[in-house]
């Protein structure tokens, strides 16, 4: 990962939710799963994953969509800008969505996670670590 400073801002589209993380995430992550690509529009999205009690909000709260049982995912109320993905299963971490972050150039992704959904016109030669579910206890894949 690349050198991190001491506060991480971010904010969604339209400015009106912002966030502050403090020191550098536990992890940095390229995410497959369909529910994160139906969530973004997207093909793949990055997080970065901190404790909860790391990131302050600021502006307007947040919003909140239980997406599926056990997870939160929250967005601008104003923009729709995702912002962030939250699980049970870790009721101390938040995931923050890569790309709202002001500088998101200041992480580098570690591997990537669910990448047995991954699409398969989508081709990244990054050789990171790939893990078919959530993580290591996951299993590698190639």
């Amino acid at each position: 990962m690349t050198e991190q400073t001491d506060r991480h801002g971010g904010h969604c589209l339209c400015r009106a939710t912002r966030f502050a993380a403090q020191g550098a995430p536990d992890w940095v992550a390229h995410c497959h799963c369909e529910s994160c690509r139906r969530a973004t529009a997207s093909p793949v999205t990055t997080f970065a994953g901190y404790k909860d009690a790391a990131v302050n909000w600021s502006g307007e709260a947040p919003r909140v969509f239980n997406s599926s049982p056990g997870v939160a995912r929250g967005f601008c109320g104003r923009c729709g800008t995702p912002l962030f993905y939250r699980t049970e299963r870790r009721p101390e971490d938040i995931d923050l969505y890569l790309s709202t972050f002001e500088d998101p150039t200041a992480f580098e992704p570690q591997f990537h996670v669910f990448a047995a959904e991954q699409l398969a016109w989508l081709r990244m030669g990054d050789g990171l670590p790939r893990y078919a579910g959530g993580g290591a206890d996951s299993g590698e894949v190639d």
